[in-house]
């Protein structure tokens, strides 16, 4: 480790611990001793980092309470969406790779390079991927999801919005609850937390979780079950309150995911799949909604998450402190066999991802009673990815290769090492070749910002604000190709045989370019071109980017109980890198092609420094930051029994960084412009005081207008270079609708019947783009019934997906498989009872 790396840490720890030893904490958007109240509609959040009523949040804002996750049993932050329409969230190859998406943007989740553009914060502490973000997390207080770019408060990564997770703090009242669940598939949910008071200035809280499920995929060839749940979690906390105005809290947590995960499905069976099935192969085909699976062994997907962080709070009479220092470690490990057939074609897939993150963040907030009040802060981030990864040859490949290319495969070993005598040994297609890759990663950012309120009367409020952001970032790549075939220049073979049978330098060029080489049909089967790793002489392998992000805001109180803002405010995501094993030159630093051939690869970068590898293609390092910028009206009313908060947008993001699955890697680009105009509509109605209704609707009006590098399916179902310009983005419901109801019967002397159902509706969208007949709509109910004691004992009976609503959630290229399809589908219908005590 490098000894600036080190002084940067050294100095993130510092600034952190000075301040967490004798600054403040207000109450902001992160700041989880902030109770989320609820008193008829009124809801206490902290979305602009100070403690306001939903109503007085000049910001679009969806919150979901700790009652009404409990109501619809949400498990983890994947269920949220159900209660939240402007959200989306995806699951796809892995547990881990989870995408969150607001008002059509959002990326990041299975390309480990990449930093999502909707930044998650739990009690605090910025989650950087997705891994160290889907544990399930005990006394949940509130879920808060920002719509928009939130890059001034919230710094580098809040482009598209914010998700800020609170947890309830230690309390000095002894208190806690246990809850045990029981479900079909045989899942069992076990939590328990305990809180109370040490001493009159130190109270605690400890709590756990318990999440297992058999899994809703069976594999039919390894008779096992796939997409399960195993995963769990302990958390420890204290609270030290020597006064009123000083306070420390202190969080560790440690979770753990080892799970069958995830099961793919066949959405189209292509040319190949009879070649699959004639050599034994088994596939279960053009089932799209399936339940069956048929890989030839069971995926694995493990994940340990640990961490700890210290928020001081410190209150010094009309200004407050807030500081959080956080360190955090995420290992992740995945194999799975991706082609997802029984041929042993695959022999093994492994991934690993091990990630350290430290934060440090130092904030002040006044609250004077004149003109004008200020916040002001710095954040300071460091990360250190070790990507890894292995691919290699299964027993069975070598024969899919031959029956693909009626034996030429093997065939053609002895004239090709005769044409080209410097061929590594090794048998072609042998068992264990394939690829070795090995990512370092750093990135050292820091951010200032500061925001200004202007009270221009009782009433009237002018907002102004900005954010300072610097990133640096730098890769190396020492990835290696042990696939002896994939590293053959077909071109060089034909050029030397046709040498050998007498023609012309120029004739053999021009035969060994066209269809008259007897070789070039067998390029379909190089899986494992060699690579160009970098730093090298032309790529540096390093990014740089700086950005001034600011809002300007004007709120009015229209009376006590309305209030109407306008916003224009921009946001910031910086370059992301692609660690895929797809990572590759740029076209403008490299030309393809042999040497050869007819005619040779113009000069380039690249092949001007002596640094082209055979069958090295053009693709993508890193895409370059994403701009955006966001025009919003809005219109936020309470009164007793109602209340509504609408927003109006026009949303704009520049360098969206799009991340495209192959099949077997990932391609990542700009879109020079895209678009989203709408509206969000959320709502609360309670006719009497036992009834409560809400209602949320996204209306999404999306589009590229300018992407000329996009990348799409082809018509056989490859991924082709299209412009992409005018489309609207894949899998964007133009309309989602999430309803939800809850009664409450009080009867005795405290006990309670409470009813609840929830539903969310999506139109129907297209799967991905390119690929227009392949389209879901969802429709998703789920409900609860709850009996509770005086005691504080409750009994539930609970059901998610009650419809047992079946969707296609992902689609992309079957890995080795032209012309195929596979993708994943949605999880079935969930029941069951639960426990619960409270005390």
């Amino acid at each position: 480790m490098s000894k600036q790396v080190n002084v940067q840490r050294s100095f993130l720890a510092g600034v952190s611990g000075l301040a967490l030893c004798c600054v403040p904490g207000t109450a902001m958007a992160q700041d989880a001793s902030d109770e989320a109240e609820s008193d008829g509609n009124i809801i206490v959040v902290t979305a602009s980092k100070r403690e306001t009523t939903l109503q007085e949040t000049p910001i679009a804002v969806s919150v979901t309470t700790a009652e009404q996750i409990q109501d619809s049993q949400v498990r983890d932050l994947i269920d949220i969406q159900t209660l939240v329409p402007s959200l989306r969230v995806s699951q796809s190859s892995l547990s881990s790779n989870v995408n969150f998406i607001i008002r059509g943007f959002g990326n990041g989740s299975a390309n480990p390079g990449i930093e999502p553009s909707v930044g998650v914060f739990i009690d605090g502490v910025y989650r950087s991927r997705s891994a160290s973000q889907i544990g399930d997390l005990p006394n949940l207080q509130r879920v808060e999801v920002l719509n928009g770019p939130q890059s001034t408060l919230f710094g580098k990564n809040a482009s598209a919005g914010i998700i800020s997770v609170v947890t309830q703090e230690p309390q000095f009242e002894f208190g806690g609850s246990a809850e045990l669940s029981y479900g079909n598939y045989n899942a069992i949910v076990a939590k328990a937390d305990i809180t109370g008071p040490i001493s009159d200035t130190v109270a605690f809280s400890l709590a756990g979780n318990l999440n297992k499920r058999d899994g809703y995929i069976r594999d039919v060839v390894i008779n096992s079950d796939l997409n399960d749940r195993d995963r769990w979690g302990v958390r420890a906390q204290l609270l030290f309150k020597p006064s009123d105005d000083l306070s420390f809290r202190l969080i560790a947590d440690y979770d753990k995911l080892d799970e069958v995960c995830c099961g793919a499905v066949n959405i189209v069976d292509g040319p190949l799949g009879g070649v699959l099935q004639f050599l034994g192969g088994q596939v279960i085909s053009n089932e799209p909604l399936s339940l069956l699976s048929t890989v030839n062994y069971a995926p694995e997907n493990k994940i340990e998450n640990y961490g700890i962080s210290l928020q001081s709070n410190w209150s010094m009479g009309d200004v407050d402190l807030t500081a959080i220092g956080s360190y955090r470690r995420s290992d992740g490990f995945a194999n799975q066999d991706s082609d997802f057939t029984s041929l042993n074609s695959i022999g093994v897939n492994i991934n690993t991802v091990d990630i350290n993150t430290y934060t440090g963040e130092l904030r002040a907030a006044s609250d004077f009673d004149g003109f004008v009040n200020f916040l002001i802060g710095g954040f300071l981030f460091h990360e250190d990815i070790d990507r890894g990864a292995r691919f290699e040859n299964g027993p069975d490949f070598v024969r899919f290769a031959n029956a693909v290319s009626g034996g030429a495969y093997s065939a053609v070993e002895p004239t090709l090492r005769a044409l080209i005598p410097n061929i590594p040994a090794g048998p072609f297609g042998g068992v264990g070749q394939g690829r070795i890759l090995d990512m370092q990663y750093q990135n050292t950012a820091f951010s200032i910002f500061g925001q200004l309120d202007f009270d221009i009367t009782d009433r009237l409020t002018f907002t102004v604000g900005g954010n300072y952001t610097h990133d640096k970032k730098e890769v190396t790549a020492n990835n290696v190709s042990t696939d002896v075939f994939s590293g053959i220049d077909l071109v060089q073979a034909g050029f030397n045989l046709a040498i050998f049978n007498g023609a012309t330098p120029a004739q053999a060029s021009a035969l060994a370019s066209s269809a008259a080489n007897p070789f070039l049909g067998l390029r379909g089967l190089q899986f494992n071109p060699p690579y160009l790793n970098f730093p090298n002489a032309v790529e540096d392998g390093r990014t740089k980017d700086s950005d001034l992000s600011y809002t300007f805001r004007l709120s009015y109180d229209a009376s006590d109980n309305l209030s109407l803002y306008a916003t224009y405010a921009t946001g910031f995501k910086a370059s992301s890198f692609n660690l895929s094993n797809d990572t590759r030159p740029v076209a403008a630093d490299f030309i393809p092609g042999s040497p050869f051939g007819s005619p040779p690869p113009a000069a380039s970068p690249i092949r001007d420094a002596g640094l082209a590898v055979n069958n090295l293609t053009t693709g993508s390092r890193f895409a370059g930051p994403e701009e955006a910028e966001v025009y919003e009206i809005g219109i936020k009313g309470s009164w007793e029994g109602l209340s509504v908060n609408l927003a109006l947008f026009d949303q704009t993001l520049k360098g969206f960084q799009a991340n495209v699955f192959t099949g077997t890697g990932f391609i990542l680009g700009n879109a020079e412009e895209q678009s989203v105009r709408g509206f969000e509509l959320d709502t609360i109605i309670s006719p009497i005081p036992e009834l409560n209704f809400t209602a949320g609707v996204s209306y999404l009006d999306s589009k590229f207008d300018r992407f000329t590098g996009g990348n799409a399916l082809s018509p056989t179902f490859g991924v082709v270079p299209t412009d992409l310009s005018g489309q609207r983005p894949a899998g964007v419901p133009k309309w989602s609708v999430a309803f939800g109801g809850t009664y409450a019967h009080e009867f005795g002397s405290g006990n309670t019947l409470k009813f609840h159902a929830d539903y969310l509706m999506e139109s129907n969208v297209q799967i991905s783009l390119g690929a227009p007949q392949f389209r879901r709509a969802v429709e998703t109910l789920n409900g609860s019934i709850t009996f509770g004691l005086e005691n504080g004992l409750e009994f539930s009976v609970w059901g998610r997906n009650i419809t047992d609503n079946a969707y296609t959630t992902l689609i992309f290229p079957s890995t080795g498989q032209p012309g195929s399809l596979s993708g994943y589908r949605n999880q079935p219908r969930t029941y069951g009872g639960s426990v619960r005590f409270k005390f």
